[in-house]
């Protein structure tokens, strides 16, 4: 998928690089080392994908539509009917229409931060940011708190994302993929597939090596969690590459043609295909993106002649795929954006556009023992605000650990002692289990 910059100027290209297995040295380790160093009812989810919509997609013109609101506010989509009796969403998401007994719809969901890297942290982690504080995304903690098998990288990002490992550590960070899978294709994810010549044995020579530098070096700093964070990755690594499973897994050309063809060919579609096959493999934490929402002109033809499209058809596979494979219930599954767009219309191009807005959005969750076909919340008759109580993020992320059997309350400590709650201020959304 292509890197989009938003109108604040943050690039979502990851300015990591990351090196390739070759004869001039082995360089998985650093790059799992590195990956975020530099980056300012009863539980069934075993599993966790988050999609992230970079940029804030307007509410109104996909999951809430007014068609009965202004015509400088409703816009110009039509609204169709969906599987669920009284559900309806934009007329360009005709798929995920055809299977919204699947998710479930939050409408209403309202925060204040209208910036993106702000809001960003936000919908990451559950927890408003602070200036003192960088709290850890999803990813980091449920790769803490549910522990992967040795040879598999419990948290995988596609091609990489906004999910940061904060106070926890650089040992809880992302296996970035720095690139998206190509439909047909073998997928070579730098650092797990071997090429160039090199063996399993020359890995184990290079470890031998490298393991020996270490013990000559121990005595240096031997209290530092950086350290202990580097030493984790680089055990990782080494079980990974050896890996025939790990390897595999990446791989999506070797997906049951039968099963792939309901997949678009497009970036987006084909990660959530590789999505599926992870958490197939043992994969915990697999996080999605799905940038060019910063939709401040030319709104309508941007949503109607791609964006809406895309997540339309790679959304609605991702959900079918994971019910075919029995795997939907077992895999937590949560859709959101930094924030939603203006209700009203602004007049920057020729057919206007809409500008930042967090004080209405929606979010989208699925799976993991979280009851599908249903809107929660409610926005008032022009998408302005919530008509009654608001949804936030911090309930949104309260639900999101609660079906992965993490308790959002729990207690964590930073490096210095300082207690922080994973999740300070929201409450789990009971409907969402009922």
């Amino acid at each position: 998928m292509p890197s989009h910059r938003t109108c604040d100027g943050n690039s979502r290209r990851d300015f990591l690089r990351v090196g390739s297995l070759s004869a001039a040295g082995f360089t998985l380790a650093n790059y799992l080392r590195l990956a975020d160093a530099g980056e300012v009812a009863a539980a069934k989810g075993k599993a966790a994908i988050f999609i992230d919509l970079n940029g804030g997609p307007s509410h109104l013109d996909s999951f809430d539509p007014k068609p009965n609101a202004p015509d400088d506010i409703r816009g110009k989509f039509k609204t169709i009917s969906t599987n669920v009796t009284g559900i309806q969403l934009s007329e360009h998401l005709p798929k995920l229409a055809q299977c919204a007994d699947k998710f479930t719809i939050l409408r209403g969901v309202s925060h204040t931060l209208a910036a993106h890297r702000l809001g960003s942290e936000y919908v990451n982690t559950g927890s408003r940011p602070l200036a003192s504080l960088e709290y850890p995304g999803y990813g980091a903690v449920i790769t803490k708190e549910m522990p992967v098998a040795a040879d598999l990288p419990p948290f995988v990002a596609i091609p990489r994302g906004n999910q940061r490992s904060g106070f926890l550590g650089i040992q809880y960070a992302p296996m970035n993929t720095g690139a998206t899978p190509v439909a047909g294709q073998s997928f070579a994810v730098r650092g797990i597939s071997l090429g160039n010549g090199v063996t399993v044995e020359t890995i184990h020579r290079r470890q031998g090596l490298l393991a020996d530098l270490d013990q000559a070096f121990k005595h240096m700093d031997e209290d530092d969690q950086l350290l202990e964070g580097l030493d984790r990755f680089n055990e990782k690594a080494f079980d990974m590459i050896k890996s025939p499973r790990a390897r595999e897994a990446f791989d999506i050309s070797r997906e049951d043609g039968s099963f792939s063809k309901q997949f678009d060919e497009d970036a987006f579609s084909q990660s959530c295909l590789l999505a599926i096959r992870l958490v197939e493999a043992g994969v915990r934490f697999i996080s999605l993106s799905l940038g060019g929402w910063d939709t401040h002109t030319d709104n309508f033809t941007k949503l109607s002649t791609k964006l809406l499209p895309q997540l339309d058809a790679g959304l609605s596979s991702l959900y079918n795929g994971l019910a075919q494979r029995g795997l939907l219930d077992s895999t937590s599954v949560m859709t959101t954006g930094e924030f939603g767009r203006t209700p009203k219309i602004n007049d920057r191009s020729a057919e206007g556009g809409r500008d930042h807005y967090p004080r209405c959005m929606f979010m989208l969750m699925a799976g993991g023992g979280m009851r599908g076909g249903q809107v929660i919340g409610e926005s008032d008759a022009t998408a302005s605000g919530p008509l009654n109580e608001a949804i936030t993020p911090d309930d949104a992320a309260a639900s999101f650990y609660h079906s992965l059997g993490i308790d959002p309350a729990k207690e964590y400590h930073t490096e210095t002692g300082r207690p922080i709650t994973l999740v300070r201020d929201g409450h789990v959304i009971k409907q969402l289990f009922s």
